[in-house]
């Protein structure tokens, strides 16, 4: 933490950091270097099973946005698509009266199309995002919108920033480069993502904050984080 906020960064996200450090331990360290939590992953199986204690260990660390990494595997199918909307729901309600808001936070995969099954205007080139929208309410749930994956889906990043406006007020930059055919990950503005653009519409949006994350990173991470930070303030953000 004292590495990322020596870069100059202000607000993290919290996630994959193990299970036994306490939220009193996080908040107390990011506190010490001056950083906000804004964002978690957490479990899924806690975010259904153990929903009021999570309420309660976000509000230790300050954290309005309560996220979802990915949805489980056995709900991306045309059968179970309905039950991920049913299962979350409950939850999502919870963490709304709370004055939380749940977050799923997209990958590839929520670009695949089908025919979902016991879902209203379900289509064969529906996709499982535009399910997922229609499911949830936008005070229900949130999309931490992440532009690498939404790329790498063949979609336009800038396009479905539009389209979900209201939804994004947590967004993951990071950029795509290619080498040797192959797409890879990259620091922001240091790739082929159109960041202008991508600028521009999330003027438009409800954004509150810009999230640099780079999962793979070629070299060090800190100098991936310190080069995309170097490149957002030289564009004029912080």
């Amino acid at each position: 933490m004292k590495k990322i906020a020596d870069i100059g960064y202000k607000t993290v996200q919290i996630s994959a950091i193990g299970k036994s450090i306490r939220p009193e331990a996080i908040r107390e360290i990011c506190d010490e270097n001056g950083l906000s939590i804004v964002l978690t992953h957490s479990d899924p199986d806690r975010i259904l099973n153990d929903t009021d204690a999570l309420i309660k260990e976000h509000d230790i660390l300050g954290c309005k946005y309560i996220g979802l990494g990915c949805m489980p595997e056995k709900y991306r199918t045309k059968e179970w698509l309905s039950h991920f909307i049913e299962d979350f729901k409950e939850p999502a309600k919870k963490m709304a009266a709370a004055g939380k808001l749940l977050m799923y936070h997209n990958h590839n995969l929520e670009f695949e199309t089908f025919e979902a099954e016991n879902l209203p205007n379900a289509s064969a080139k529906k996709r499982i995002l535009e399910y997922l929208l229609e499911g949830f309410a936008p005070d229900e749930m949130g999309v931490t919108l992440d532009t690498y994956w939404i790329a790498a889906a063949g979609g336009d990043v800038s396009y479905w920033i539009r389209q979900m406006h209201d939804r994004i007020p947590c967004v993951h930059l990071k950029d795509m480069q290619v080498h040797n055919w192959n797409p890879v990950m990259a620091p922001v503005m240091e790739g082929n993502l159109n960041w202008p653009s991508i600028f521009e519409a999330l003027s438009e949006s409800r954004c509150e904050y810009m999230l640099v994350e780079q999962d793979v990173c070629q070299g060090s991470p800190f100098d991936c984080l310190k080069t995309s930070y170097d490149n957002l303030v030289s564009a004029g953000y912080r």
